[in-house]
């Protein structure tokens, strides 16, 4: 089943964090820039991270694995499938924060909201037409297209 993901094109990420930026703006409760990073009752965390072994940058992020390792460990239900895009996406209602995805994912994509107590990761922006962070990189090293199918390692 062809599904749409995030891809990167390594050469070219220069490791600006812009695609860091604009995910933790798009997943604040706040459109203000300022307001998503500097007032606590606005902020997220963003949903990837930005590696670097100089002179490469990636960004990265959830894979949304074909059989995600993710969604089997996940002790509550919080992770499932989403049947018309394939993401793998997170119910914040249901996390406890055990924190069992995050030992299950072979990417290490999932990160932990120590504050919320709750695992967050790439939802790939449900509800936009593009991810947040391809939208706004500016040297055009994501592009959001039609993949195969997604395995994990």
């Amino acid at each position: 089943m062809p599904m749409k993901r995030v891809l990167v094109n390594e050469p070219v990420c220069m490791g600006c964090h812009l695609c860091e930026v604009y995910c933790q703006l798009n997943h604040s409760t706040s459109s203000d820039l300022v307001k998503a990073f500097k007032r606590p009752e606005h902020q997220n965390l963003p949903r990837l991270r930005i590696e670097a072994r100089n002179p490469i940058f990636f960004s990265l992020r959830c894979q949304h694995c074909a059989e995600a390792p993710c969604i089997s460990a996940c002790l509550t239900g919080a992770l499932s499938r989403d049947e018309k895009s394939g993401a793998v996406i997170t119910d914040e209602a249901k996390c406890i924060g055990c924190w069992t995805c995050i030992l299950a994912c072979p990417y290490g994509a999932i990160k932990q909201d120590t504050v919320k107590h709750k695992s967050v990761k790439c939802d790939l922006c449900q509800g936009s037409k593009i991810p947040a962070c391809v939208e706004h990189c500016p040297n055009e090293a994501l592009v959001f297209e039609e993949v195969a199918e997604v395995k994990s390692k």
